[in-house]
C-alpha cells in the first residue's frame, strides 16, 4: 500500500498536466491509491488567474480514469477549497450540492490577499504576518466544518522567512484543540521539498505538537501538478512520521477514514527524483 492524497491535473488552474498523465506516473511510482485535489479558491485576488473547477467535467474525466485503470489503481475524488472567513457560507453552500471523497482545507490567501504575490506580507512584519495567517485559520476551522484534512498548515512559511524564534505554537494548538474533536486531521505535504524549505510541510515541531495534542489523522500528499512530483521523497517523509510515533495513515471513502498502519507502507519508486 502506498498512498498520495494531494495532487493536480489540468482541472486545476495552475496546471497543465492531463489527469491520465498524472495516474500514469503515480502507477510507475508504486503508488496503490491516488486522490485528486482540483483547487477552488472563491475570489482569489489574482485576476491573472481563476480557480474555479468545472466539476462536472472533473467528475466525468475521473469515473473515466477509474473504470480504465479500476485493476491497477484506485481513484478518489478530491477537492482543495481555498478558503477565507468571509466564504464559508459560500463553501458549505457548494459541500452541500456535491460530492466528494476527499476535502482538504487550505488557505492560500489571507485578509483578502494572496500569500504567492507577496501582497499579504506587505506593510506588516514576518510576525504579524504568521499571526494574522493562523488567525484566520482558527476562525475558518470554528465555523466551517464540512472538510477532512487541513492542507500545509504551515503553508505562510514558504513565502515569507522569520528571524525570530516565534514558533506560534500556541494558535496551533488551539487549532489542534478545535479540530481534533471535530474528527478531521492534517496533511504531511511534500512541496516543502520542491520549493526550498529543505522538508515537508508542516515542520516537525509542528508535526510533533499535533501529536501531543492527541492527533491521529494523518494523510501524505506530494501537491504535484506534475508528474515527476507525484509520490516525491515519500521514503523519507514515512520515516519521519514513524519517528515522531505516529502509527497510521489515512485514506477517505466519501469523506470517510480509514487507518492503515505505517509499517505496512511500501516505499516510492524514484521516490528522490524531481
Amino acid at each position: 500500500m502506498l498512498f498520495d492524497y494531494h495532487m493536480h491535473s489540468n482541472f486545476s488552474a495552475d496546471s497543465e498536466t492531463p489527469m491520465e498523465e498524472m495516474i500514469q506516473a503515480s502507477i510507475n511510482k508504486g503508488l496503490t491509491e491516488i486522490s485528486f485535489t482540483e483547487h477552488i479558491d472563491y475570489e482569489y485576488p489574482d485576476p491573472t488567474i481563476s480557480f474555479d473547477l468545472d466539476i462536472p467535467a472533473y467528475t466525468e474525466e475521473l469515473n473515466k480514469m477509474r473504470e480504465k485503470y479500476k485493476d491497477i489503481i484506485t481513484i478518489k475524488k478530491g477537492v482543495e477549497l481555498g478558503v477565507q472567513p468571509y466564504l464559508l457560507e459560500r463553501y458549505d453552500k457548494l459541500m452541500n450540492e456535491e460530492d466528494f471523497d476527499f476535502v482538504i482545507c487550505s488557505i492560500h490567501t489571507a485578509d483578502k490577499k494572496d500569500l504567492h504575490s507577496g501582497d499579504f506580507f506587505a506593510n506588516r512584519t514576518p510576525e504579524e504576518s504568521y499571526q494574522l495567517y493562523y488567525e484566520e485559520l482558527l476562525y475558518c476551522v470554528k465555523n466551517f466544518k464540512q472538510y477532512n484534512i487541513l492542507g500545509h498548515i504551515d503553508l505562510v512559511k514558504r513565502y515569507k522567512s522569520l528571524n525570530s524564534k516565534a514558533d506560534f505554537h500556541d494558535i496551533l494548538s488551539e487549532i489542534f484543540k478545535v479540530i481534533i474533536p471535530d474528527g478531521k486531521g492534517i496533511e504531511l505535504n511534500a512541496s516543502g521539498y520542491a520549493y526550498g524549505l529543505g522538508g515537508p510541510m508542516p515542520t516537525k515541531d509542528i508535526l510533533e505538537l499535533y501529536k501531543d495534542c492527541g492527533g491521529e489523522v494523518l494523510t501524505i500528499g506530494s501537491d504535484a501538478h506534475v508528474p515527476h512530483h507525484v509520490g516525491y521523497n515519500f521514503t523519507e517523509i514515512i520515516e519521519s512520521i514513524k519517528s515522531i510515533g505516529f502509527k497510521y495513515i489515512t485514506t477517505f471513502d466519501q469523506m470517510k477514514p480509514s487507518f492503515h498502519p505505517i509499517n505496512k507502507l511500501n516505499k516510492t519508486q524514484n521516490s528522490n527524483e524531481i
